[in-house]
């Protein structure tokens, strides 16, 4: 921060002392890891979280499976080709 900051915040009344910021970060911190839940606690939520989940059925997920491998076959023949064009163009032209 500058001069004419500093100065333009005097003027406004609305200056920030570095020190108690960081001060008042590290209280915060602090205050937030002693809010943490335990182990048997944190397994109880993930189990009440994932009851609420909408699981896909066998034949939804056979079917995005099968989107998927096509589509990463397609665009990795896709790359490999052009990477073929471009290495014959490049090296017709260097030799």
């Amino acid at each position: 921060m500058n001069r004419q900051m500093k100065r333009a915040q005097r003027r406004q009344g609305t200056t920030v002392d570095r020190a108690s910021a960081a001060t008042s970060t590290k209280r915060a911190a602090a205050a937030e890891q002693r809010k943490r839940t335990g182990v048997r606690q944190f397994l109880k939520e993930v189990r009440q979280e994932l009851k609420k989940v909408l699981w896909p059925t066998r034949q939804e997920l056979i079917t995005y499976t099968i989107v998927v491998l096509v589509t990463v076959i397609v665009l990795t023949t896709y790359v490999f080709g052009l990477d073929v064009v471009f290495s014959k163009f490049v090296l017709n032209v260097f030799t």
